[in-house]
């Protein structure tokens, strides 16, 4: 029997217990986190010698292997994945008071490299607000969606989730049900207000279902629009406008954080108004702001264009 067995087996089988029968975790998940443990007892029991179960284990130890991830050439992803399933693990322990402390409580994450959204410039959202056919039956309904999604940063899913009784105009806000079911109160802009005053015009003379009377933008049998309907308009009203980028409903969520980054908002004031609960999440909008500078420099300075 391998040294390792007495000092890793109980730990290992507790652990996996705990995930598939106090957690409900799926039994790929069960798998995926045991395969976690498993390499790094084999990582320690090829290289450190002293290192006889979990209690052993120091934050060194997690690092070491964490980097011979790195040099197998592991995307950062997989390394966060697995750091991940070995934090789980030593947490487990110290939550059954197998161990005092977790070794891996303080080993950083991998920087995970984040793909920049693409963002509308004002020029193209306008141009496509004004590709959209206002003689078309749904042309004031598609307007104010578009209007909505940019002017008010929201996610598509609390677009088509606006009820009659969200709108505080009289006040200049909408109210906003986002993840999590956390309401917040966003401005609504003197456009979008003009825009959805347009559509609950129409609105009167439709039937909405009984599911949705109260629901602001409706389809043309009188229900609640679906995600895929306003992906859909949106697609539409980008390519009537020219526009090659890859957009979507969350394009313009985006812009709308970039362009106030851009107008000297305060990012804490950006994340308020997008409704993240963590900044760090708002924080790629920084990002974003600094690339438009650095294509700005290239543009438009003398020296930028040269090598």
């Amino acid at each position: 029997m391998a040294k390792s067995d007495n000092g890793w087996d109980a730990p290992i089988r507790s652990y996996i217990s705990y995930l598939r029968f106090e957690k409900n975790l799926s039994d790929n998940t069960v798998e995926s986190y045991g395969r976690d443990v498993e390499q790094l007892r084999r990582f320690a029991d090829g290289n450190f010698p002293e290192v006889s179960g979990p209690p052993d284990i120091t934050r060194g130890h997690i690092e070491n292997y964490m980097a011979s991830l790195f040099d197998r050439g592991a995307e950062p992803a997989s390394q966060a994945r697995i750091l991940s399933g070995i934090k789980s693990f030593f947490s487990f322990l110290t939550l059954t008071d197998m161990l005092e402390a977790s070794p891996a409580e303080f080993v950083d994450m991998p920087r995970l490299r984040r793909k920049l959204p693409d963002v509308l410039s004002l020029e193209e959202v306008d141009r496509i607000l004004a590709a959209i056919d206002l003689s078309h039956p749904q042309g004031h309904r598609n307007k104010a969606i578009i209007e909505t999604l940019y002017s008010c940063g929201l996610r598509v899913s609390e677009v088509v989730s606006l009820r009659l009784g969200d709108l505080y105009f009289d006040d200049g806000f909408i109210r906003v049900t986002g993840k999590g079911d956390r309401q917040r109160l966003v401005p609504v802009s003197p456009a979008a207000k003009r825009y959805i005053g347009l559509w609950l015009e129409q609105r009167r003379g439709m039937a909405p279902s009984a599911k949705s009377e109260d629901i602001l933008f409706l389809n043309r049998r009188g229900g609640k629009l679906t995600r895929v309907m306003v992906f859909t308009l949106v697609r539409q009203a980008a390519g009537k406008a020219g526009i090659s980028k890859n957009i979507h409903p969350h394009t313009f969520r985006h812009s709308f954080a970039t362009h106030l980054l851009q107008g000297g908002a305060s990012i804490r004031q950006v994340q308020d108004l997008l409704g993240h609960q963590s900044i760090i999440t708002t924080e790629i909008y920084t990002h974003l702001d600094k690339e438009n500078l650095h294509q700005s420099l290239r543009d438009f300075h003398p020296l930028g264009k040269m090598d």
